[in-house]
């Protein structure tokens, strides 16, 4: 596999108030994103082994990242959600194969256990587009304090010939959660819904 990267973006938010109440400890999400050159922009293939192996490489290292810019251990990760936006002379099928069949399992390693499909959004797009990555809890999908997004969005970026790809790791649900559901701390986390 010779994957192209041309640039590489992380970061957080945080969260400290929200509708004028103090949030303590505040709610985080990392975000890191890269812009991968789209072998098969352009043209029509069949086989698209070759993006799907680019995204188990990228579930391991944008999720590394996560994790590291949150400054915590993967167990602590608490939601995690993966996004591709295919610059004009790709199809949407590159997104789903860089996402779908490989990323998971590495990004999976990558914040311990994930018995949660991991949530996640696919389109076309230019620079400058935002891109949203769902969230949810890694391993419980009826977490209903950590259905959220974040928005990623670079100015140059994707052109043409590339793909944005993203993935956001959490360690918290949404500033002041309150539509109820099971809590995070109840979470059994084996059957990835409860």
């Amino acid at each position: 596999m010779n994957m192209k990267i041309r640039k590489i973006a992380v970061w957080v938010e945080e969260t400290h108030i929200e509708s004028g109440k103090e949030i303590a400890p505040a709610t985080r999400k990392a975000v890191a994103a890269a812009v991968i050159e789209n072998p098969f922009a352009g043209q029509y293939v069949e086989d698209l082994t070759v993006l799907m192996d680019m995204g188990a490489a990228l579930g391991a290292l944008l999720g590394e990242k996560c994790v590291s810019a949150l400054g915590i251990t993967p167990e602590q990760a608490e939601s995690y959600g993966k996004a591709a936006m295919v610059g004009e002379n790709g199809e949407l099928e590159h997104a789903a194969a860089l996402l779908h069949p490989k990323l998971g399992a590495p990004l999976r390693k990558a914040v311990e256990k994930g018995a949660a499909l991991v949530p996640s959004s696919k389109k076309m797009g230019g620079p400058g587009q935002v891109l949203d990555v769902p969230l949810g809890h890694k391993d419980a999908a009826y977490v209903r304090s950590h259905f959220d997004a974040i928005e990623v969005r670079l100015n140059d970026a994707p052109r043409a010939n590339e793909i944005l790809v993203a993935v956001a790791v959490t360690d918290s649900g949404r500033p002041l959660p309150r539509v109820g559901g099971l809590e995070s701390a109840d979470a059994i986390g084996k059957d990835g819904l409860k």
